[in-house]
């Protein structure tokens, strides 16, 4: 996924801000780049190189280190983060069908983020609401027994309300000419 030149900057501004506020080593490491991801929602490559520079750190064990734990994001999330529930009991209830259905929906598979970075796909444990099996969290709003149907009313409902904000923005912009 390509950056723009503003990301860009913002991701090495972040970078410098937080590697600051650290002793230089790789003690440092995994809190800033935690920080980071806290900042930016990911960690980008740029982001990585300075910090490799400022700690002082082999870029290799930053890339290493991102890449080995699950809690760091390479892209940027989606305006709409979806994550389906793979805990027990959504498991047992078809949580991998709808994990599926979400993946053949939206074209991408867990981990990644859409083209036009309106949706990102992440496979979460418990997320403590099994009576509810199967549950998928849409930007941390629960939704409760969801079917491959109940997706694409998700779907459905994102779309008409994009298209209403986009047609009241429309409108604005008209009546203020």
């Amino acid at each position: 996924m390509q950056l723009t030149a503003e990301e860009k900057q913002l991701a090495v501004e972040t970078a410098r801000r937080v590697a600051a506020s650290h002793r230089p080593g790789k003690g440092s490491l995994i809190p800033v780049l935690q920080e980071i991801q806290a900042d930016l929602g990911y960690v980008p490559a740029v982001a990585m190189q300075e910090v490799a520079q400022l700690l002082n750190v082999p870029a290799v064990d930053v890339y290493a280190v991102v890449t080995f734990y699950n809690q760091f994001r390479l892209t940027p999330p989606g305006r709409r983060q979806v994550k389906v529930c793979m805990g027990t009991a959504c498991h047992m209830k078809g949580g991998q069908i709808i994990l599926e259905s979400w993946e053949r929906r939206l074209n991408i598979k867990v981990g990644e983020t859409t083209p036009d970075r309106e949706y990102s796909l992440e496979r979460v444990a418990c997320v403590g609401c099994c009576t509810m099996a199967p549950v998928v969290l849409v930007n941390e709003e629960v939704h409760a027994k969801v079917t491959p149907t109940r997706v694409d009313g998700l779907l459905f409902a994102h779309q008409l309300a994009k298209e209403q904000v986009e047609g009241g923005k429309a409108i604005e912009q008209g009546g203020n000419d």
